[in-house]
């Protein structure tokens, strides 16, 4: 192990997604500064019967354009299909490469943490179908084990790119994919990789899942799907089901510099904390959540008299979270949270569970790189309790220093990542 490791620093050299408003970075982006919302009707299954009839689901997904031949695509779930897409996406701005005369890394040196809050659910889904059916199990597919376990994208990635390093499937449900970065981060400081392909991916909008999480109470029931995700808002109602990918590229600088590598920006902090409270609702007064939050500031060198902060927020618009979740940013800043510029993009993309962390992530940098703070629609009807600056229906410029971006999931989950803009 490198004994550097507290000199080592880490910069984004790669982004890649795929989600309900976009299949790539730009169009992606385009989408949130312009207020687009990718929520609408599901028409990939009968919805007929179903509490819930809309999400944030991929639309016009391709997967023979992210290197993905037939045979693989009929029988990987599509879960691991959007990992292997953002995948695709994020190595090839990174430029990264294990093989071959174009190798720029050692293949022991390149690792893979990507995870997913659920795994192969629809495979899951129909492969009980035909146990149901045929108790024998005799249609069940030979397929179906290695198809629906979580960690399968990440082992499809690294087979993918020779990636013989640190490789891991962190599953830590709407938290899962800021995880992911986060022990990324760390393990690329601590000298046990390079580069690492971090991020998640999710497809669980299905007819189980929409049931599932619809009984518990956590999903909305408005039935326009234009105003239906509604974080910070006083109509919110619980979150909207959303499906993709979003992967980084991370990498320690001077092997970045090296091989002159495009850096995007630099992943400054990370903090992890568990509310250790609630098994879906998160701990009311929101302390612990603050030190997660707290955890990523200190780190990344929080200075409330240079910095101007973005935080891209988890904002599910459930009742709990979000007002848990502006108790915790004024615990962690004090006054300073009334000046952070702060939003929720899945007020567009809908929730993407363990991909959301990634896409917020991958936001929070744009927003950065751009000084453009994307906004949270439809938030039209304030909540007396929720009174911070949530960016409201229209994007904002805004010379940005520090972007965070926090992730809550079931089980008390917290995770908290930071970022600057690179700076020699």
């Amino acid at each position: 192990m490198d004994k550097t490791y507290k000199t080592r620093r880490v910069v984004v050299t790669g982004m890649g997604v795929i989600s309900s408003v976009g299949n790539d970075v730009d169009t992606f982006w385009e989408s949130l500064k312009n207020g687009v919302c990718g929520i609408d009707y599901i028409t990939e299954f009968p919805t007929e019967g179903l509490a819930v009839r809309i999400a944030g689901k991929v639309k016009n997904f391709e997967p023979e354009k992210y290197g993905m031949d037939k045979g693989f695509i009929r029988k990987q779930d599509r879960f691991t299909q959007y990992g292997m897409a953002a995948a695709f996406q994020a190595m090839a701005q990174s430029g990264l490469c294990s093989t071959g005369d174009d190798a720029n890394i050692s293949p022991d040196r390149m690792g893979v943490y990507v995870g997913s809050g659920i795994g192969g659910f629809e495979v899951q889904f129909r492969e009980s179908g035909k146990m149901i059916s045929d108790p024998t199990g005799h249609w069940v597919s030979p397929h179906f084990v290695p198809t629906m376990i979580s960690n399968i994208a990440a082992g499809h990635i690294a087979i993918k790119y020779n990636a013989q390093g640190p490789c891991l499937d962190i599953v830590t449900a709407c938290a899962t994919s800021s995880h992911c970065l986060g022990e990324a981060l760390r393990a690329i400081r601590h000298g046990y990789a390079d580069a690492i392909i971090a991020g998640g991916c999710e497809n669980a909008t299905i007819p189980i899942g929409i049931a599932g999480f619809a009984n518990a109470h956590a999903l909305t029931r408005a039935e326009d799907p234009k105003y239906a995700s509604l974080p910070f808002n006083g109509n919110r109602g619980g979150f909207v089901m959303g499906d993709g990918a979003a992967i980084l590229v991370l990498e320690e600088l001077e092997h970045a510099k090296a091989r002159g590598a495009n850096i995007l920006a630099e992943f400054v902090g990370y903090g992890n904390t568990c509310d250790a409270y609630h098994p879906t609702a998160p701990r009311p007064e929101g302390t612990t959540q603050a030190r997660c939050i707290t955890l990523a500031l200190d780190e990344a060198g929080f200075d409330p008299a240079k910095d101007n902060l973005y935080i891209n927020a988890h904002g599910t618009g459930t009742k709990l979270n979000d007002a848990a979740e502006t108790l915790a940013y004024k615990i962690a800043l004090g006054d300073f949270a009334y000046k952070a510029h702060i939003s929720s993009i899945k007020s567009m993309t809908g929730h993407m569970f363990g991909a959301a962390g990634a896409a917020e992530a991958i936001t929070t940098v744009l927003t950065l790189r751009e000084g453009i703070v994307p906004p949270t629609i439809n938030l039209d009807v304030p909540d007396p309790e929720l009174d911070l600056d949530y960016t409201p229906n229209k994007a904002v410029k805004s010379d940005i220093t520090l972007g965070i971006s926090d992730s809550l999931g079931f089980g008390g989950h917290n995770a908290c990542v930071a970022f600057r803009n690179y700076e020699d």
